[in-house]
């Protein structure tokens, strides 16, 4: 599989990879140690009716670079009105963002097929921004091709069993996880061969990630 081809090499462009998961402060389970027979007990705060901390990001890669994370939070409190997950409004600015952190600018961006990524008002906004943006759909139900899928793994094994008091303690806790990541950029490249997929080195003709 060729994520944009030589697309990102006419660019010479980012191939960034878009994802999103979610965190309420009922933490991920995971394993404990405890007395042999005494069943270990973690209480928490509450479920779902809490609220909850959406996660938006663009995993970004390039040969010769180093390789970003870049991401965006959406705070969900319950209240009336208030949208649970991510609009088109937010997803149009955090591709804007990254347009301005990346060295360079140019993108060739790989994402799902949501409701919101095959949008009009999404479609317009990319025709709008030929010269610095290709859009690429994954194929339905691969998640196992998005390496944003291993970033959120790491994340959530970091929380494994940590109590956030409440959403403001769990949104600190999140972007201090997310930092961590960010700057180990070892870390977002361990997530893309476990994709299948391969970034050829920065002396290689082409930049296509290739499977």
């Amino acid at each position: 599989m060729a994520a944009g081809g030589t697309t990102a090499a006419d660019l010479g462009a980012w191939i960034c990879f878009a994802g999103e998961t979610g965190q309420g402060l009922r933490p991920p389970k995971g394993h404990s140690w405890s007395r042999r027979g005494h069943r270990p007990q973690v209480k928490v705060h509450g479920g779902q009716h809490h609220g909850r901390v959406s996660i938006a990001g663009l995993v970004c890669y390039k040969p010769g670079e180093r390789s970003r994370l870049i991401y965006r939070l959406h705070l969900y409190r319950r209240r009336k009105g208030e949208r649970v997950g991510f609009t088109l409004g937010e997803d149009r600015r955090l591709l804007q963002a990254a347009h301005h952190q990346l060295p360079g600018g140019n993108i060739v961006l790989v994402w799902d097929n949501s409701n919101i990524h095959r949008s009009v008002a999404m479609k317009s906004f990319i025709a709008d921004h030929p010269d610095w943006l290709r859009v690429f759909h994954l194929p339905a139900y691969a998640p196992e091709l998005n390496p944003a899928e291993g970033i959120w793994s790491l994340l959530k094994r970091s929380i494994t069993n940590f109590l956030a008091s409440d959403l403001d303690h769990l949104i600190g806790m999140l972007k201090h996880r997310l930092k961590v990541i960010q700057h180990h950029p070892h870390l977002i490249n361990g997530c893309l061969p476990t994709t299948g997929l391969h970034l050829p080195s920065a002396t290689t003709d082409t930049t296509a990630i290739t499977h």
